[in-house]
């Protein structure tokens, strides 16, 4: 009988993997025509727009310059009338929190975070989203995540069991299996430029 693999051989495995996939991003991302990638992911599609209901706070990201943008999102349900919460870090030793961001369409309302990304200043409203689109690594069809390994999303997720959960990927960010952990939650539905994977009513 063959044995599962250990949580160790797990772990590394989720790490050659985050590597190749980073590499496969960066590439997509390079070959990209600067004109196009400004018009991708502007709104959502219309079956995620209707998860979010009215007054409901949404949480997004600040996209680096490799990971699917978020905020056409942020804008999008803005205007909408929604609270748009960004993740906050009091230090790198302290836990993933969301504060609102007034305003998307005003940058000049982020603060430099202790991990480098732009966040809400401390004195921001501490809100829990309702609906949260979350950056990935990889991703597979039915909903499995890859992030980034710090665990920051696994752990708010875990304690927030009611939150969607929605990925914003790049479409060669598919893949056909990961390795996956106890922790690991499924995500709500996925949305790449081109295809929509889910919402699945299993997971919600």
């Amino acid at each position: 009988m063959t044995q599962p693999p250990s949580p160790a051989e797990t772990a590394m495995a989720k790490t050659a993997l985050r590597k190749d996939l980073r590499a496969a991003r960066r590439a997509h991302v390079a070959a990209l025509d600067p004109r196009v990638r400004a018009l991708l992911l502007m709104r959502p599609p219309r079956p995620v727009a209707d998860l979010v209901q009215p007054g409901q706070t949404v949480g997004l990201y600040m996209a680096n310059a490799e990971e699917a943008p978020a905020g056409g999102y942020a804008r999008f349900f803005h205007d909408a009338g929604h609270t748009i919460a960004l993740p906050h870090f009091a230090t790198r030793a302290a836990p993933m929190r969301f504060r609102a961001w007034a305003s998307p369409h005003l940058d000049d309302l982020l603060v430099p975070g202790p991990y480098g990304a732009p966040q809400p200043a401390d004195e921001a409203e501490d809100v829990v989203p309702d609906v949260l689109f979350v950056p990935l690594v990889g991703f597979t069809a039915d909903g499995g995540r890859l992030g980034q390994g710090g665990g920051h999303y696994d752990r708010w997720l875990e304690a927030h069991p009611v939150t969607k959960a929605i990925g914003l990927a790049w479409d060669c960010q598919l893949v056909e299996d990961l390795p996956r952990e106890p922790h690991d939650r499924p995500l709500h539905a996925v949305v790449t430029p081109t295809r929509l994977y889910g919402p699945w009513e299993e997971h919600r």
